[in-house]
């Protein structure tokens, strides 16, 4: 698999990640399960045998128990951690965030603890916190990086102010964002050529992916199939989802690929080299994702697919 250079870090990351959500099994605290450690174990090595050397974390992803799960195929292959770039994120909460000094050092303890290794190569903060006071991170960050902890820092869904306020504090780069992204949540890219258009839709994105282009910061795409909801509707209760589900169909059939590798085609043809991280459990999906890096949509697919997503002309 192709490789793309993560900014401001010597990481060479697979153009398609693999993201550890659903691989602990149940979202509570109960202990792993043998179905859920022999699920996990196939998901993982899938995806390594595609190529792909990117996995995403997160302190929270069921409870844990993703991230203690993922420690038993490390613990089992000698060498694997060293070939891998682990990312985890934090600053998620019961019912809310919590970005305060106390609470990110002693999550990444928690995350390298249940990974059984000894440094995570991203740490991404989760959802904004209001509260936050970005001297507070500053002072987490510098601490955890001097330890070797943490060897290079991100965010997630954070909007260009909250970078921006970050970034006036940090003595390190943030190296990444990982935003919601797909042909079904496409505002990233939309709002460019509906800006001053009268009446348009509008999901605040707000310049985040022209300002990450700007400062070499690598966007990350959480969700980038949708859900699956695009790829299969219901041809018993057609809705708008059925005609571009129909174009992605026939473009895989043209490149023999999966429906899923054409919709994370149209993410890779982006220019800003968008990394889509996919969170499939299921080996065939992994492999059929993952063929998505050998397609190469042209200008004349990539906005159809868009425009038949939208269900509108290009204004």
């Amino acid at each position: 698999m192709k490789t793309l250079r993560i900014p401001h870090t010597a990481l060479d990351a697979t153009r398609i990640a693999y993201g550890c959500m659903m691989i602990g099994g149940k979202w509570d605290t109960s202990p792993l399960t043998a179905e859920a450690r022999t699920s996990a174990d196939a998901a993982i090595r899938a995806a390594l045998d595609a190529g792909i050397n990117f996995f995403d974390h997160a302190d929270i992803y069921c409870c844990g128990k993703s991230e203690e799960v993922f420690a038993t195929a490390l613990k089992d292959s000698p060498g694997l951690r060293d070939r891998l770039i682990l990312q985890s994120k934090c600053g998620i909460r019961d019912n809310r965030y919590d970005f305060s000094y106390e609470h990110i050092t002693k999550s990444v303890d928690g995350i390298l603890q249940r990974l059984g290794t000894d440094r995570i190569d991203i740490l991404l903060l989760h959802r904004p916190d209001p509260l936050v006071e970005p001297a507070e991170v500053a002072r987490a960050f510098d601490e955890l990086h001097a330890a070797g902890k943490v060897l290079n820092f991100g965010v997630s869904n954070h909007t260009v102010g909250q970078m921006e306020r970050l970034r006036r504090h940090l003595r390190q780069p943030i190296v990444a964002n990982q935003l919601q992204f797909s042909l079904a949540q496409p505002a990233l890219v939309t709002e460019g050529f509906l800006a001053n258009q009268k009446g348009t839709e509008s999901a605040l994105a707000t310049g985040i992916l022209d300002y990450c282009q700007l400062h070499d910061i690598l966007v990350q795409a959480w969700a980038p199939l949708a859900g699956g909801r695009l790829l299969q509707p219901d041809p018993a209760t057609p809705d708008a989802t059925t005609p571009v589900a129909a174009l992605i169909t026939k473009l895989a059939g043209q490149y023999d690929v999966s429906a899923e590798a054409i919709l994370l085609a149209w993410i890779l043809r982006h220019p800003a080299g968008i990394q889509p991280v996919i969170g499939t459990t299921k080996p065939e999906r992994i492999r059929g994702s993952a063929k998505a890096d050998g397609i190469t949509l042209t200008r004349e697919e990539w906005y159809a697919l868009l425009t038949t997503a939208r269900g509108k002309r290009m204004p």
